[in-house]
C-alpha cells in the first residue's frame, strides 16, 4: 500500500465555497462566481499561481463565512481561464488538482482563506481486483446512459476512454450521476480507492433502479393529469421518484420555510398568491439549475423587507432640540423647521412626511445634519448617493429577466434600514444625469410624490411598496440642475455658509476635538486660541463651509504629533505668531492689500455651487476700430451684460467727460482672470460698466469695494440673487464696501449682525450711483 501527495499540501490558499457542487481531481468544470468574496478570491489567485481551494457548503442557502459552514474535505483547483460577465459574474474554467483536508478557514483582507493539507489516497494492493471493479462500473454506467437516454458529450466520452486509473474513473462517474450533493461529497471524502469504487457502484445501482421505476411512474402520473395539469408534470414526476425512495428534496424543505415566512409577513393578501407560485416553482427546480439561485435571491429580498415593521418617532421636542444643538452649531432656521415637523407629528400622527431639500455649497454640513435629524427623531438612517447616476434601473430596479438583476436604490435602503419609515437621505440630487439608459430624475418623481409613493413599484420586487411613511431629505449644491417637476415636490431650505464668528465656534466645539482625537493627541499637547483660529480662517481657508478648515486643523495636529514623537525642539510651539512656520506663507491676503486702487480693475461678486466668490474684472483700451473683446470663458449671459454695459457707457459719454466718438478709435478688452474656469450669470452688468468707465476716463476704482447687479440699457440696476453668499465671500476677502441693488436691501436681514457691522453697504438705483461710489474722486 502506498500514499500519493501533491505539492500543494500544507498551503494557505484563497477559498471559494460552492453550493451543491463538488469538484474532483483531474476534472475540468465551468463555474459562475457571483459572490463578491469568491470573486475577489479568484482575482487574487489569477495574479499569483492561479490555485484556489473549492469546498461544498453544508447549507446551500447560507453564505459560508467560517469552518462550521463548509465540509472538511475540498479540492485544490487551478484556474485555466477567467471571463468577466455582465452583472458582476465571473466565469471560470477550473481543473481539479488534488483532494485536501480543510484545517481552518478565516477571513483575509479581501476574501476567505483556507489552510489545507493534502489527503493521501490509499492505493489498492490487488490491482487486478481494482481493474475488475472499474470495468464493472463502466459497464453499468453505459447501461444507465442507454436506459435514461442521458447521453454523454463527445469530448467527455473521449475523456472517459482515456482514463485508466480506477480512482479517477470513480470520480468521473460520480460527477455524471444525478445524485444528491451530499453523496457527491461522500465520494470526494473517500480516500481509499477500493472503498470509493464500491461507493460509486452502490450509487450507480441505485440510479439504475430509479431509471427502471421511471416508466412505471410516468404512467402513474399521466393517468392523473389532464390538460390543466400538464405544467406540473415534471414536479409530480420528481416528487413520485423521491416518494418511492423515501427521500425528500432540499428545495422542498426550503420552500416550506419560505411558505412559513409568507404567512408571517405583512405582504398584502392580493400578492401572496403570486409569491406562492414563485415558491412552488423553486421547489420544482433541480438544485443545480442557475434559475434556482435567481429564484432564491428574489424570495430572500422579498422576505427581508420590513412590510409592517415601523419604528416609533421620538416626539419629545425638547430632547430633539437638545440633540440638534449638540451636533450642530447655528443653523437655527433648519432646526426650527425640524421641530415644526415633530410638532405636526404630535398633533397629526398620520400626516404625510415632507420632502425637504438642503441647498448649499459643499462643507456646510448638509449630510451630517441629516444624520442628526434621524437621531433626534429616533428613526433609522439610510443614505442614497445619487451623484452621477444615469441608469433609471438604479432607481426602479432591474427586471428579473436580466443577469445580475437587483432591486433599485430605494428598496435597498429600506432593506438596510429594516423599518418602513426610516429617514432616507438623497445625497447630491442635483447631480442626477440622463442618457440612453433612461432618466433617473423622472423615476424619482414616483418615489418622492406623496400622492404616488403609497404604492412605489420596483421592477425587481414587482410588488408595490409603501414609501409614504418615509421621511425624505435631499441635499444639493444648486437647484438650477434639478428638473422643475422634481423641484416642485420638495421644500427648499438654504444653507448659505458660515461667518467667521460661526467658523471659530464650530472649530472650537467640533473640529478641533475631533482632529485631536483622530491624530492621537491629547488636549494638553496642542492649544488653539481664538486668534490662531482666526488667522487660519483668514489666511489659509476661503470657503463657505468648514471642510478646508478641518483639513488645515488636522495638518497642524499631525505636525505637532511629529514634533512630539521626534522631540523636535527646532520647531517653535504652535501659536498665531508661529503659524507660518507650520503652514508656510499666508495663501490669502485681504483684498485691499492684494488689489490697491487701480484703473480698469473691479471686484465683482458672483455666486457658484461652492458658495460666494469675488471675481476680478479687468478692462483696458487700446488703439483700434471700436471692437469689444471678451475673454475669460464667459457664458452667453455675461457676454450680453458686457455688450449692454458697453452701449450704456457710450450713451453717457458726455456725462463722463468723453467725446461722442471716443470709442471709434479704441478697442475695449474685458477679461476675467482664471480663463480656464467657465463663468456665467446675470449679475455682472454693474461690474463691467464700472471697469469700462474707469478704463475710458482714467479714474481709479476703489480696491476695497465690491459690487453686484445687472443693468438695463437705460442704466437701471436690477436686483439679483445669492446676496447672503456673496456678502459672506466679500467679508472673507477683506472687502470694506459693497454696492448692492436697492431692491436687494431686504435680503440683508438674513445676514448675521456681526457681518453687517463690519461692512458698509451702499444701495444703488442706477449706474451713475455705482460710478459715484466706486470711482476714486
Amino acid at each position: 500500500m502506498t500514499e500519493q501527495k501533491t505539492e500543494t499540501g500544507g498551503l494557505t490558499l484563497p477559498l471559494v465555497p460552492l453550493r451543491d457542487i463538488a469538484i474532483y481531481p483531474k476534472m475540468t468544470v465551468n463555474l459562475d462566481i457571483g459572490r463578491k468574496e469568491s470573486a475577489d478570491a479568484v482575482r487574487m489567485a489569477s495574479k499569483d499561481d492561479r490555485y484556489i481551494v473549492t469546498v461544498m457548503q453544508k447549507k446551500a442557502n447560507v453564505e459560508a463565512n467560517s469552518m462550521d459552514d463548509v465540509y472538511t474535505v475540498g479540492t485544490v483547483v487551478r484556474i485555466s481561464q477567467m471571463l468577466q460577465l455582465p452583472g458582476g459574474l465571473i466565469r471560470v474554467l477550473a481543473e481539479g488538482v488534488s483532494r485536501v483536508k480543510i484545517l481552518s478557514v478565516y477571513k483575509g483582507s479581501r476574501c476567505l482563506m483556507a489552510e489545507v493539507d493534502d489527503l493521501a489516497e490509499t492505493v489498492p494492493e490487488n490491482e487486478m481486483k481494482a481493474e475488475a471493479y472499474r470495468r464493472i462500473i463502466l459497464k453499468e454506467f453505459f447501461e444507465w446512459l442507454r436506459n435514461t437516454k442521458q447521453g454523454l458529450p463527445d469530448d467527455q466520452m473521449e475523456q472517459l476512454k482515456l482514463i485508466t486509473d480506477a480512482g479517477e474513473t470513480a470520480d468521473f462517474l460520480a460527477s455524471q450521476l444525478l445524485i444528491p450533493p451530499r453523496r457527491r461529497q461522500d465520494v470526494l471524502e473517500e480516500t481509499d480507492i477500493m472503498d470509493r469504487l464500491r461507493l460509486v457502484h452502490r450509487l450507480l445501482d441505485q440510479e439504475i433502479q430509479i431509471g427502471k421505476l421511471e416508466a412505471e411512474i410516468n404512467g402513474d402520473v399521466r393517468t392523473k393529469m389532464d390538460k390543466e395539469q400538464q405544467d406540473y408534470y415534471l414536479r409530480q414526476k420528481i416528487k413520485s421518484i423521491h416518494d418511492r425512495l423515501g427521500d425528500t428534496v432540499s428545495q422542498e424543505k426550503e420552500a416550506d420555510e419560505y411558505r412559513q415566512k409568507l404567512k408571517e409577513s405583512g405582504i398584502p393578501e392580493e400578492y401572496k398568491a403570486k409569491l406562492e407560485k414563485e415558491i412552488d416553482h423553486l421547489a420544482a427546480m433541480p438544485p443545480m439549475m442557475a434559475e434556482t439561485a435567481v429564484a432564491r435571491n428574489y424570495l430572500d429580498w422579498i422576505f427581508s423587507l420590513p412590510w409592517t415593521t415601523e419604528s416609533q418617532d421620538k416626539l419629545d421636542l425638547k430632547a430633539a432640540k437638545k440633540v440638534l444643538d449638540h451636533d450642530h452649531y447655528g443653523l437655527e432656521k433648519i432646526k426650527e423647521r425640524i421641530l415644526e415637523y415633530l410638532a405636526v407629528r404630535v398633533l397629526a400622527p398620520d400626516a404625510k412626511a415632507p420632502i425637504i431639500c438642503f441647498v448649499g455649497p459643499p462643507g456646510v454640513g448638509k449630510t451630517s445634519l441629516a444624520q442628526s435629524i434621524a437621531n433626534a427623531m429616533g428613526r433609522k438612517f439610510a443614505r442614497i448617493s445619487l451623484g452621477g447616476i444615469h441608469d433609471e434601473a438604479e432607481i426602479r430596479g432591474h427586471r428579473r429577466t436580466y443577469i445580475g438583476a437587483m432591486p433599485g436604490r430605494f428598496i435597498e435602503a429600506i432593506g438596510q434600514a429594516k423599518t418602513k419609515n426610516p429617514l432616507i437621505l438623497l445625497d447630491e440630487i442635483d447631480k442626477v444625469g440622463a442618457d440612453f439608459r433612461g432618466d433617473p430624475a423622472s423615476a424619482l418623481l414616483e418615489a418622492l410624490d406623496p400622492e404616488q409613493n403609497k404604492a412605489f413599484h420596483d421592477n425587481y420586487i414587482d410588488i408595490p411598496f409603501d414609501l409614504s411613511r418615509v421621511f425624505f431629505l435631499a441635499t444639493a449644491n444648486t437647484v438650477s440642475t434639478i428638473p422643475p417637476a422634481l423641484l416642485d415636490r420638495m421644500e427648499l431650505i438654504e444653507l448659505t455658509g458660515y461667518t467667521e464668528e460661526e467658523k471659530v465656534k464650530i472649530a472650537r466645539q467640533y473640529l478641533i476635538p475631533r482632529q485631536i482625537e483622530r491624530n492621537g493627541l491629547k488636549a494638553k499637547d496642542i492649544h488653539f486660541t481664538d486668534l490662531l483660529i482666526r488667522r487660519i480662517i483668514e489666511g489659509y481657508t476661503r470657503e463657505a463651509g468648514v471642510r478646508e478648515l478641518e483639513r488645515t486643523i488636522g495638518a497642524l495636529c499631525r505636525k505637532v504629533g511629529k514634533k512630539k514623537v521626534l522631540e523636535d525642539e527646532s520647531l517653535p510651539a504652535l501659536s498665531a505668531k508661529t503659524l507660518e512656520k507650520y503652514l508656510g506663507p499666508v495663501k490669502f491676503m485681504p483684498m485691499a492689500e492684494e488689489h490697491p486702487d487701480a484703473v480698469g480693475r473691479v471686484n465683482g461678486l458672483a455666486w457658484t455651487m461652492a458658495g460666494g466668490e469675488v471675481l476680478d474684472t479687468e478692462a483696458v483700451t487700446i488703439k483700434g476700430k471700436g471692437h469689444l473683446i471678451l475673454t475669460g470663458q464667459l457664458g452667453d449671459v455675461m457676454k450680453e451684460s458686457a455688450e449692454t454695459a458697453y452701449t450704456y457707457i457710450r450713451s453717457r459719454a458726455k456725462e463722463l467727460g468723453l467725446k461722442d466718438d471716443f470709442y471709434e478709435s479704441l478697442d475695449t478688452h474685458i477679461h476675467l482672470p482664471e480663463g480656464a474656469v467657465p463663468k456665467d450669470g446675470p449679475s455682472a452688468g454693474v461690474t463691467m460698466a464700472t471697469a469700462m468707465a474707469s478704463a475710458y476716463t482714467g479714474r481709479k476704482v476703489r480696491g476695497d469695494t465690491a459690487m453686484t447687479g445687472e443693468i438695463t440699457l437705460t442704466g437701471e440696476v436690477l436686483p439679483i440673487g445669492g446676496v447672503k453668499e456673496k456678502v459672506l465671500a466679500a467679508n472673507q476677502f477683506g472687502i470694506k464696501q459693497i454696492l448692492l441693488p436697492e431692491k436687494n436691501k431686504r435680503d440683508l436681514e438674513e445676514l448675521p449682525a456681526s457681518v453687517r457691522e463690519k461692512l458698509h453697504f451702499v444701495y444703488v438705483k442706477n449706474v451713475d450711483d455705482v460710478l459715484n461710489h466706486a470711482l476714486v474722486k
